[in-house]
């Protein structure tokens, strides 16, 4: 069964997000900030991280840094979904390894289709 970690520091957000996803019958691990994020991707690896931006303690370009510097975890698919949604913040993503990035708001069908994508095996 395909798990997807989901990662904002928005009870209503990971809420919204998690909602979406299992209803497409995908396993759901949810962190409100990066610390928690790195800690659970550690003891539990998931198939793919679906990480916000701003947070608190450390923040989504913090958190991806981490992962690709791993060699456990440079592959990991990330997908960014974020209010800071500029080509900057589009560009910072990508030149870490983000996979994907989406702005919120967001249609679910969107974030779905990306991850179908990613899962599959199709990158960027």
């Amino acid at each position: 069964m395909t798990t997807i970690l989901v990662v904002d520091d928005v009870e209503s957000e990971r809420a919204v997000m998690s909602s979406i996803l299992e209803d497409e019958g995908w396993t759901v691990q949810r962190a409100s900030d990066g610390d928690e994020a790195i800690a659970q991707i550690r003891s539990h690896p998931p198939d793919l991280v679906v990480l916000d931006v701003i947070m608190p303690r450390m923040n989504g370009f913090e958190v991806i840094r981490e992962l690709r510097a791993n060699p456990k975890t440079q592959t990991l698919p990330v997908i960014f979904c974020s209010q800071k949604n500029t080509d900057i913040d589009r560009s910072w993503g990508s030149e870490l390894g983000a996979d994907a990035y989406l702005g919120k708001p967001f249609a679910g069908q969107q974030l779905v289709e990306i991850i179908e994508r990613l899962l599959s095996g199709s990158r960027r």
